[in-house]
């Protein structure tokens, strides 16, 4: 009986280690991310959070913005390995709950970011934000096209990773 509870409980820890991870530094202000990973164990960001990553910048024209724009944010690949989670596909949900499925090659083979920034300020719900996916369309014209425009999220507000 003894083991059967040690097992249970080294199952339970196991189960908690992408959350205590994720965690090592609460939310203090607003939750504007919340990562489930394949396990169900959930990870949440505030702004400062995910301003303490390293942040990529990306200059690109987009269908949704005349002219160049400039995004700022973490390649979602830095933020999946800042959680140490890994899988198949991602489905990103937007505020409104529209979700699109990216498969992992795309953050593999592309540097994709979860922009926190455009043009140098924060982004409101009313103009695409708090974080907005994007790829670089300019670097890679294989991107632009409507599957690819699709997985473009916008009001990001989780991610959720399928083994």
């Amino acid at each position: 009986m003894k083991t059967l509870i040690r097992n249970f409980c080294a199952l339970i820890m196991l189960s908690a280690a992408f959350t205590v991870q994720a965690q090592t530094n609460a939310p203090t202000g607003p939750v504007i991310l919340t990562v489930t990973g394949p396990d169900g164990a959930e990870a949440m960001f505030d702004l400062e959070m995910i301003d303490a990553l390293d942040q990529t910048v990306t200059v690109v024209e987009t269908p949704w913005y005349d002219g160049t724009q400039e995004f700022s944010g973490p390649l979602i690949s830095e933020l999946m390995a800042h959680l140490d989670v890994s899988g198949s596909e991602l489905s990103i949900v937007a505020a409104n709950d529209y979700a699109a499925a990216m498969p992992w090659s795309d953050i593999e083979n592309y540097p994709v970011i979860l922009a926190t920034r455009h043009n140098g300020n924060t982004m409101s719900l009313r103009d695409k934000g708090p974080l907005f996916v994007i790829y670089p369309f300019d670097t890679y014209p294989e991107l632009r096209n409507e599957v690819v425009f699709s997985r473009s999220v916008w009001q990001v507000k989780a991610i959720k990773v399928s083994p």
